[in-house]
Formats: C-alpha cells, structure tokens, sequence
C-alpha cells in the first residue's frame, strides 16, 4: 500500500534538514515506507541494525560511513543509540552530497541522544500503523486495528492470532532491546490491567496497590508503553477557573487491534456484543481524529470539572481551540456539559463524533458529525 502522505512529508523535510528520523511502533510500516522512498532516491544504502552483518560492517562508523553517498537508511537506530554522534559529525562535514533516513521504535524520549546531539538537524515524523485515510474501511480497521499485519491478514482470525504473537514478542524482546530491566510477565499484567482503563483516568497509586507494585514503579511502565507509542497518555487542560478540575491524565490504547486483543476480542461480532464496544470506539475515534490534525501529543487534552463538566478531547493548535465529544449514539444531543466546556474554554467549534452517517448543526458552534463523514473532510 502507497503511503504518499508520508512520502511527501520526507520529500519537504530533506529540503531543509540532513537527517529524518522515522519513529514509530514496530511492524508499523516504517522499513516499507523506507524503501518506498528509496525507490526514487538513488544511490541508496541501508543498514538494518538487528542484522548481524550490518552491525559487523558498522563495528567503525566513521569509516563505514564516510564513504558512502546519497541517501543512508539506519533502521532500528534505537539498537546503537551511540551512532548519534558519529552522524553528527558527518551530517557537518557532507552536508550537500549525504542524506540520512533514521528508523527507531521508540519515541525521542527513549531515544534523548537524538535530540541531544542532532539538535537543528534532525526533524522527525511520527509513522502510525494504517489510518482511515489510508485504507477506507472504517469498521474493517476499528476491528483489526491498523497493524498492517493484521490488517490485511486473510481472516479477522489470523489478525488476531498476528496481535497476539507481536504482544508476545514486544514484551519479551523489543522492549529488552531498549536497555529497559522490567519483567516480561510484570509489564503484560500491567499493561493488560490498563485495558479496564482505557478511557479513563490513570490510577497510578490504585494499579499500584492491585500490582503489589510501587506507584514509581507504575509511573515507569507507563512511559515505557508511552514511549513505545502503545499508549497515549492524554494531558487534562486547565482553565484559569475557581472550579475543582481534574488534573490527572487519561489512558487510551493507541491501536484499537491490541486493545481488542488483550480483551480476547476476535471479531466484528465478538465487538458488537462487548460490555467495552463504546470505550473501545472512543478511543479509535479519538486517535484517527489526532492523526487527521496531524495534531502533536502536546496539542492534545481533555477537560473535566470534578461531577459537572467534561470535554473528551480539546485539541489547540494554530490558534485555535477545537473541542470533540465522542459519542456511541444514533442521535447525539446538546447536554449542559457541552454548554459549560464551550463558554468556559471559549472553543472555536465543538464537533460531537458518532458512528451514523448524518451531519447537522445543534447550534451556531456545535455539529454533528459522522466519524467516517469528518475524516472525509
């Protein structure tokens, strides 16, 4: 599957940096997105940093590298974290004739040399696994998740049994990989333990107490998910006002395939006759609306007022706010809530996403729309 959002976002960024770095979740697409863009890009080198000969050929950077031309391709960069300075010190000396392409399955937080010692050259894309606006299947994709593994596995059966597996082997691998010291078998119970939070407020001293484990402890394993791109951990918004606010954050599962795993949901049908259906819609909702905004984890909130208002998502960015309440209904309408979280955080628009086909307004700044029918816009 072409993914031309994504290549046309390189193509702008090679204008101006030396060095892009594709961060994503593994099995997400970003080698095949690579060598997409390799394709037109010639001459092309990549090395793959989980095979043994390409590390045996990086064992001297400076001089394995200094060499080559045109663009480079480092793939799973979060394995040799120490070639950070090397790509420095070459990006300053061949800027004109070399281009580096960076892959790592881990966010920058993980990964701090890269914005350490590749500040002002380094830019950085974020690649998802399949959006809407990529495939088109909305039903198809809120079920399997966007993996695309999984997505385009032959059956629903066989995504979930491919979920499965790469669970298993993130946990017992890719997360070792990143030099992180937890227990497989501790970071699964925990991370199975956030399914009954999705949605919901993060209860580090409650997981805690339920894990025999410290709340300092809880606090690690959700950067180390966070930082793996599993889970997005949506900040509250605060209003200058006198009203008790939540100020904790939120939990959702950042790809509806995993949360329907660990839920021992396997298809369309098991998800229709779940007691989580509309948790779980929320939070696919609520991720392809981010990923339409290209919104930043920084622009992103929701809004509470202890027991008398609530926004699921406030998005602020380009000067604006954008309020969304999301909705598992046939026929959403107008609450108090939505009154008081518009006057009080003074929304450009608040938009109410559920899963029907019509599209109408409630009022001069409050529409209805379909989640399909907004991503279409």
């Amino acid at each position: 599957m072409k993914r031309d959002a994504f290549i046309k976002e390189i193509n702008q960024l090679f204008r101006v940096h030396p060095a892009i770095a594709l961060l994503g979740p593994r099995q997400c697409g970003k080698t095949t997105l690579a060598q997409m863009y390799a394709e037109t890009h010639q001459p092309t080198k990549r090395f793959d940093l989980e095979n043994p000969e390409d590390l045996l050929l990086l064992e001297n950077p400076m001089l394995a590298l200094s060499e080559l031309e045109g663009l480079i391709i480092l793939d799973e960069i979060q394995r040799r974290p120490d070639l950070f300075p090397v790509l420095r010190v070459l990006i300053d000396q061949h800027k004109e004739n070399k281009k580096f392409l960076i892959l790592g399955s881990a966010s920058r937080d993980l990964i701090r040399q890269s914005s350490e010692t590749l500040a002002g050259r380094l830019a950085h894309i974020e690649v998802t696994p399949f959006s809407y606006w990529e495939v088109r299947e909305i039903n198809k994709l809120w079920v399997r998740g966007g993996f695309p593994l999984s997505y385009l596995a032959p059956s629903e059966f066989d995504g979930f049994n491919w979920l499965k597996f790469y669970i298993t082997s993130f946990l017992e691998r890719d997360v070792p990989s990143l030099g992180i010291n937890v227990p497989a078998a501790t970071l699964r119970r925990f991370w199975m333990m956030l399914a009954h939070y999705h949605g919901n407020i993060f209860n580090a001293s409650e997981i805690g107490k339920s894990l025999s484990a410290s709340t300092t402890a809880i606090r690690h394993y959700i950067d180390i998910l966070v930082g793996t791109f599993m889970i997005r951990q949506l900040q509250p918004w605060v209003e200058n006002i006198k009203k008790r606010q939540v100020k904790t954050p939120k939990i959702y599962f950042r790809d509806s395939g995993i949360f329907h795993s660990f839920l021992g949901i396997k298809s369309q049908e098991d998800l229709f006759h779940h007691p989580k259906m509309g948790t779980s819609w929320e939070g696919f909702a609520l991720e392809e609306i981010i990923r339409f905004h290209k919104a930043d984890p920084e622009d992103c909130f929701f809004w509470a007022v202890h027991s008398q208002a609530e926004l699921d998502l406030l998005i602020v960015k380009g000067g604006k706010k954008i309020g969304f309440e999301i909705k598992y209904t046939d026929a959403p309408k107008i609450t108090k809530s939505m009154h008081i979280a518009l006057e009080t955080l003074h929304l450009d628009s608040l938009t109410i996403i559920y899963p029907g086909k019509q599209s109408f307004s409630l009022s001069e700044k409050i529409r209805v729309m379909g989640l399909e029918g907004y991503l279409k816009e």
